[in-house]
């Protein structure tokens, strides 16, 4: 890496140390049989790490929950975050963003006896979501008015959808495949009413950084590896076995800023 440089930095430590989730399965959560982190996300970071080392592995992860993702990006405690973490205008204020690396769309999960179709269906009764979320405000400014449960992590909303505390969790589609795959007895409902861009987290002292890694997501997108990445960890859950997964998406074009 050139001198003076941050992507120097990191190559000089050693390793890339990244912000993750452990708890979002198909994105990013530890395999009980290897206790390894996996998923999506972390199949980007590792594109990163190649491009840095030429090896995929030098990555020291860091475990986080949604509403410490912008600190721990603030306080350099991370390099990276790359944690389902959605591209806003608020955020933006806070830390520099990544090009658009996935695009999900808020949708709800209910249990398989629910009657609601629909968030709109859902007013009044208590919906969770995890703290620091842009999910919460997103299902709360609906005119049905749902009650936000907060939680820690996603897989606290499964725990409270599957005793009976709440009556939907209402995220990212991308989240909810994940855990509609470890419960069967859960239904996604309605169409998705929004748009939630993913895109890495970075210091906004880094420019070089954000630079670096765009140009990694760009030879992501060119080489087709986010094509085959789409179909192990989303496709497959989107069509089970025996079926072949369906063909993946275009990903999301590349947008700079002036």
């Amino acid at each position: 890496m050139p001198a003076g440089t941050f992507m120097r930095q990191i190559q000089d430590r050693g390793r890339l140390i990244v912000g993750v989730d452990q708890n979002t399965l198909l994105f990013g959560s530890r395999n009980p049989l290897t206790n390894q982190i996996e998923g999506f996300d972390i199949d980007m970071l590792h594109q990163v790490a190649n491009a840095i080392f030429g090896n995929p592995d030098r990555i020291e992860y860091r475990p986080i929950t949604s509403a410490e993702r912008i600190p721990a990006v603030r306080n350099r405690s991370v390099d990276i975050v790359a944690e389902t973490m959605t591209i806003n205008c608020e955020r933006w204020q806070q830390v520099d963003f990544t090009t658009d690396y996935y695009d999900a769309g808020q949708r709800v999960l209910v249990r398989s006896d629910s009657k609601a179709k629909s968030i709109d269906d859902l007013g009044g009764k208590k919906v969770c979501a995890a703290a620091g979320s842009t999910s919460i405000n997103n299902f709360a400014s609906r005119p049905s008015h749902p009650v936000p449960f907060i939680v820690a992590d996603w897989t606290d909303c499964l725990v409270a959808l599957q005793e009976g505390t709440v009556d939907a969790i209402s995220t990212d589609d991308t989240i909810l495949y994940g855990l509609k795959a470890q419960d069967p007895y859960t239904n996604i409902i309605g169409d998705p009413f929004s748009h939630e861009p993913y895109g890495m987290a970075i210091d906004q002292s880094h420019p070089d950084f954000v630079r670096f890694v765009n140009g990694v997501l760009e030879g992501v997108r060119a080489s087709g590896n986010w094509g085959r990445i789409w179909t192990h960890w989303i496709g497959a859950v989107l069509t089970p076995p025996p079926a072949l997964p369906p063909p993946p998406p275009p990903p999301p074009a590349a947008v700079y800023r002036a």
